[in-house]
């Protein structure tokens, strides 16, 4: 019986690690305000989820150059359930970090931020596959 308990417990443990965290991956996000978007892979970091700038694109939606190549746009974020998540995102083109809330919808990702009292729609960013 003991054995069967163990056993139980091991497979559990298992199981749960074997679950991927539904927001890693890349995302494209929506325009900013000069219509520019960026290409963004989260992925974990430390305890948190993090997500850095890869590729930058103008309106048209050609690749630009940008200094922000490799920041983390999305840093100290964690789930609270329900597809729900908090953490910060950096704004490029207003060079302000926001406290943020995403909300995770199959491959539609809605953000939004508020800083002193101030807060911004990010739009929804789309799931890159």
């Amino acid at each position: 019986m003991r054995k069967l308990v163990m056993m139980t417990v091991v497979l559990s443990l298992g199981a749960g690690a074997a679950i991927a965290e539904p927001l890693l991956g890349m995302w494209r996000t929506a325009g900013d305000d000069n219509g520019n978007s960026g290409l963004i892979e989260v992925a974990p970091c430390g305890s948190t989820l993090c997500g850095k700038l890869i590729k930058s694109f103008n309106a048209a939606g050609q690749e630009i150059p940008s200094d922000n190549i490799g920041r983390n746009i999305i840093s100290e974020t964690v789930p609270t359930g329900g597809g729900a998540y908090k953490g910060k995102v950096y704004s490029p083109d207003r060079g302000k970090t926001y406290n943020s809330r995403l909300q995770l919808s199959g491959d539609t990702l809605k953000v939004s931020g508020c800083m002193f009292g101030v807060c911004r729609d990010g739009g929804h960013w789309l799931r890159v596959k």
